[in-house]
């Protein structure tokens, strides 16, 4: 059994890892902190009994040692957790602090599983990064020109801190852009795809879940069955990637572990496309992914406690 350490449980994210956690066999979890609950059971949130919550500080991971610990906090939080960590530590952080730094593996598996294997110091990828990447990743040699990402989430997206991003005032009957320019995913995925990506995210007012529409171009035309076929010889051997003829929907990502990419459209000179990819914003973009990072570093199967 590994013991494993949660930081952040009270988030949206870190309900889902301790539900996935607690269902893991090789696997306990040593706690769980919340920087605002300290004390109270962690059954108010999520379906474990026998823990309560530890105030958030750096410290328990001496205190209480751990096998690995999870960062499921705000961007810009990570770094007193990851300075108190000893190195042979597995530390998987969904911040965006260190998918940057070169001394950190990305955890994207589909990109980067055998980097992950062993590997303690592990940067979760964005939820819109994961998306976007499962569906321009096999067209990049094609590409010219930027991509165009348009992108609409639920609001658990914006987490649990108050502001219009999650108000159900400012959603109602809405679709509310955001960080139109540089916004974080838009680097992450110019960087990792080594190809430049405009993403333009918006929030709408269901809870779960994302969608993204790409609009690219081909330096030389292309066919419906050539692309199609790239798709295929990338992904088939990837179980939580998802292939489909038509757009995927929203709904049919929630609560699901995968990614959909689907609903290829070609103009007819064959120089422009537009597809679609789909997931939970919460599992398959967050924390289904930890826990895949998890497994590969520590040597268990990559979806031990993943029922997919």
């Amino acid at each position: 059994m590994k013991r494993v350490g949660l930081v952040g449980g009270r988030g949206y994210v870190g309900r889902e890892l301790i539900t996935l956690l607690a269902g893991h066999g090789g696997i306990e979890i040593a706690w769980v902190t919340s920087s605002t609950h300290g004390g109270d059971s962690v059954a108010s949130t999520a379906p474990i009994s026998t823990l309560n919550f530890e105030q958030a500080r750096p410290s328990l991971l001496s205190t209480s040692p751990v096998d690995a610990v999870v960062l499921a906090l705000p961007n810009g939080d990570s770094d007193p957790w990851v300075s108190a960590a000893r190195a042979e530590q597995y530390i998987v952080d969904l911040s965006c602090d260190h998918r940057f730094d070169a001394s950190w593996i990305y955890g994207l598996p589909e990109r980067h599983r055998d980097q992950l294997h062993g590997a303690t110091r592990i940067a979760n990828p964005g939820c819109y990064a994961t998306a976007i990447q499962a569906a321009i990743g096999p067209l990049v040699p094609l590409l010219d020109g930027p991509v165009h990402a348009f992108g609409v989430s639920g609001y658990s997206g914006a987490g649990t801190s108050k502001g219009p991003r999650n108000d159900p005032k400012v959603l109602e009957d809405n679709l509310l852009p955001y960080a139109l320019t540089e916004h974080t995913h838009e680097r992450e995925v110019t960087q990792k795809l080594g190809h430049p990506v405009f993403f333009m995210p918006h929030v709408a007012s269901f809870f779960r879940g994302l969608s993204v529409t790409m609009s690219v171009t081909f330096s030389e035309p292309q066919t419906h069955s050539a692309v199609t076929e790239l798709y295929r010889a990338a992904f088939c051997r990837e179980s939580l990637v998802r292939l489909t003829d038509d757009a995927p929907l929203v709904r049919d990502a929630r609560d699901r572990h995968f990614v959909n990419v689907g609903g290829l459209t070609l103009s007819h000179d064959g120089k422009h496309a537009v597809i679609v990819s789909t997931l939970d914003n919460l599992l398959g973009g967050a924390a289904t992914t930890a826990l895949r990072n998890l497994n590969l570093a520590m040597g268990f199967p990559e979806f031990e406690g993943i029922v997919k």
